[in-house]
C-alpha cells in the first residue's frame, strides 16, 4: 500500500489508483495493462518511490527503455536505485557514444562493487569507441581475474574482428570456445558471422558443423558467396556490451532468486544491442522460466525466422510456446525443426518430451529412437534410452519397453535413474521380483538419500512380502518427499500391513492431499475401510 492512502477516497485519475490498477494487471498477468498504468502513475506522481520502483522493475521486465530510464534517474536521484541501474545508464551512454559519460559510469559500476569484474571489459570497449587501442588488462592482482577470463576472450575477439584484425581474433575466438563446457550454438555463430564479415570464409565455416541443422543456414550462406549479412557488421561498443550482459544474464540465472535479476541484465543488453538475437533468444528462456510466460514467445519471435540466427530463435520459441501453455503450436513447430536436414537430437528430444506429456508416447518414442540415430551404435547415450523405455512402458509397450530398458542398464550399470526405473517398472507388473529388488537396492546404494528410488526399494520389499524391511524404508522416503502422494500411500499400505493400523491411516490421509485421478477414492476407501486387497497402492 501507498504511505498514507488508508481510507482515502479514490480519486480516478490520480497517480495512487494508476498504481493500484497496475499493481492488479501486474498480479493478473497483463503485463501491457500494468506497464500503462505504472507509467500513467509515475507521471502524475514522480516523487513517489514505491511507483518508481515498481515502474522500473516493470519496465526492464516488458521492455520499456523510456520508462525504465525515468525510473531509474528519479530513484538514482534518493539514493534507493539498485546496483543493475547503472549498467541501464551505461547502456544509454554507450547508445549516445558519450564515451565521457560511459567512463564515468565504469567508475561508478567499479566502485560499487557488484559488477565490478566487467570493469576491464566495458573500458575496452570503451576505447574502442574513443578509436583507442581495444585491450582487456587483467592483472594477476585482480581479485576477479578468474571471473573477467570467463568472458574476457569473447570481447577481445570480437573487438579484433572490429578493428579488421582476423589474425589476432582467431586464437582468442577458440580460448573462449574452449572456455565454456558447453558449446553455444550462437556463439559460434556470431563469431563465424564476424569472420565472414571480414572476409574470411574459411575460418568461418570451420567454426560451423557440417550436418547439423543449427548451422545449415550459415553454411548454406557462405557456400553460396552470400555472407552473413547485417550479423557480419563489426559489433560497436555498445553492441559489445550488449553481449556481455546476456552472457552475464544466462551465467547468474541459476535459480528462482537470481531469473529476476537475470531478466534486468539481459534486458539492459537488448536496450545495448536491439538487434542481437542472443538476449531475445536468453530474454524468452528466463521470462518463461521467472514466471512471464505469455511474454517469452514475444521476445523468441524478434529473431527473424529467415536470419543467421533463425533456427536458434525457433528452438526458442518452441520452448517460450510449452511455457505458455500453446502445446499445439509448440508440437507443430518441434516437429518442423525435427524434420530438417541434419536436425540435432536435442531437437528429436525437445520433440519427444512435448509428445510424452501430451501422451502421445508411440510418437514420443519414434522421437527419441530418431535422436538416438545421430549417434553411432555403440555411443548411443543411455539417458536416450531411458526416455525410449519410459515412453514405451507408458504407452501400454511393455516388452519393448523392457528390452530397451535392459539395454540402457547394461550401458549404464552404475545410473540409479536406469535402474530404479527398470526395478520399479517389473515390481508394479510384479515380474521377476527379485531381481528387480536387486536392482533397486543397487540404485539406492549408488543415491541412498534419494527419496523416490527409497520408495521403489521399500514398496519392492513390500511387493516381495518382506514386510518387515519395506517400513524403515518407505518411512525414509516419506521423511525426504512428505508431500508425495504416492509415497505416502504405499507407507500406509506397509504400515497397515504391520498391524500399525492408526499410522496407516494417518499416512493415507497425508498422500490424499495431493492425489490425483483413481488415487483419490483408493484412497477416501483406505481410509474409510482400511487396507482391502483391492485398494492395494498402484
Amino acid at each position: 500500500m501507498l504511505p498514507g492512502v488508508a481510507g482515502a477516497s479514490v480519486d480516478r485519475t490520480s497517480a495512487m489508483h494508476a498504481y493500484a490498477r497496475g499493481r492488479l494487471a501486474d498480479s493478473d498477468g497483463a503485463a501491457a495493462l500494468a506497464l500503462d498504468n505504472y507509467r500513467r502513475a509515475l507521471a502524475a506522481d514522480p516523487d513517489q518511490l514505491e511507483i518508481a520502483r515498481r515502474s522500473y522493475f516493470h519496465a526492464l521486465i516488458s521492455g520499456d527503455m523510456a520508462l525504465a530510464m525515468r525510473s531509474a534517474t528519479l530513484l538514482d536521484r534518493d539514493g534507493v536505485l539498485p546496483r543493475d541501474g547503472a549498467l541501464l545508464f551505461l547502456s544509454d551512454a554507450l547508445n549516445r557514444k558519450d564515451w565521457q559519460a560511459a567512463h564515468r559510469l565504469t567508475d561508478r559500476i567499479v566502485a560499487e562493487s557488484n559488477f565490478a569484474f566487467l570493469g576491464p571489459i566495458l573500458r575496452s570497449w570503451i576505447a574502442l569507441g574513443e578509436g583507442k587501442a581495444a585491450t582487456v588488462e587483467i592483472t594477476g592482482t585482480d581479485r576477479f581475474a578468474s571471473l573477467i577470463r570467463r568472458y574476457a576472450d569473447e570481447h577481445a575477439a570480437m573487438q579484433a574482428l572490429a578493428r579488421g584484425n582476423v589474425a589476432e581474433a582467431e586464437p582468442a575466438i577458440q580460448r573462449a570456445l574452449q572456455l565454456r563446457t558447453v558449446d553455444l550454438a550462437e556463439l559460434r555463430l556470431s563469431f563465424a558471422a564476424q569472420l565472414a564479415g571480414q572476409g574470411a570464409k574459411v575460418q568461418a565455416l570451420t567454426l560451423l558443423p557440417a550436418n547439423q541443422a543449427n548451422y545449415a543456414r550459415a553454411r548454406d550462406r557462405l557456400e553460396k558467396g552470400k555472407g552473413a549479412g547485417a550479423a557480419g557488421k563489426p559489433l560497436t561498443p555498445s553492441q559489445g556490451y550488449g553481449r556481455l550482459l546476456t552472457r552475464l544474464a544466462t551465467d547468474i540465472s541459476t535459480d528462482e532468486a537470481t531469473r529476476i535479476l537475470g531478466i534486468r541484465l539481459a534486458r539492459t543488453g537488448s536496450f545495448a544491442n536491439p538487434s542481437g538475437a542472443d538476449s531475445r533468444i536468453v530474454l524468452a528462456q528466463l521470462l518463461s522460466e521467472a514466471g512471464y510466460s505469455h511474454s517469452a514467445p514475444a521476445e523468441a519471435r524478434k529473431v527473424p525466422v529467415d536470419g543467421w540466427f533463425g533456427t536458434l530463435g525457433q528452438g526458442a520459441l518452441v520452448d517460450a510456446l510449452t511455457r505458455s501453455g500453446d502445446k499445439g503450436a509448440a508440437i507443430s513447430l518441434a516437429r518442423t525443426l525435427a524434420t530438417a536436414p541434419g536436425a540435432e537430437a536435442e531437437r528429436h528430444v525437445r520433440l519427444g518430451t512435448l509428445l510424452a506429456d501430451a501422451d502421445d508416447f508411440s510418437g514420443a518414442a519414434k522421437a527419441f529412437r530418431d535422436a538416438q540415430a545421430r549417434y553411432a551404435p555403440d555411443a548411443v547415450p543411455w539417458a536416450l534410452l531411458l526416455f525410449e523405455g519410459s515412453a514405451l512402458e507408458q504407452g501400454g509397450q511393455w516388452d519393448d519397453a523392457r528390452a530397451v530398458l535392459e539395454r540402457a542398464a547394461r550401458i549404464a550399470p552404475d545410473e540409479a535413474l536406469v535402474l530404479n526405473y527398470l526395478g520399479y517398472a517389473q515390481i508394479e507388473r510384479r515380474q521377476n521380483v527379485d531381481a528387480a529388488l536387486a536392482l533397486l537396492k543397487r540404485a539406492s546404494a549408488l543415491k541412498p538419500q534419494d527419496a523416490s528410488i527409497l520408495d521403489s526399494l521399500g514398496w519392492a520389499h513390500f511387493v516381495a512380502g518382506n514386510v518387515k524391511e519395506a517400513v524403515p524404508v518407505l518411512e525414509r522416503a516419506a521423511a525426504g518427499a512428505p508431500g508425495d502422494a504416492t509415497i505416502n500411500e504405499h507407507l500406509g499400505d506397509a504400515l497397515w500391513t504391520a498391524g500399525r493400523r492408526f499410522e496407516a491411516r494417518y499416512a493415507w490421509n497425508a498422500a490424499a492431499v495431493f492425489a490425483e485421478g483413481d488415487a483419490v477414492a483408493r484412497l477416501a476407501s483406505k481410509a474409510r475401510e482400511g487396507w482391502k486387497p483391492e485398494y492395494a497402492a498402484r
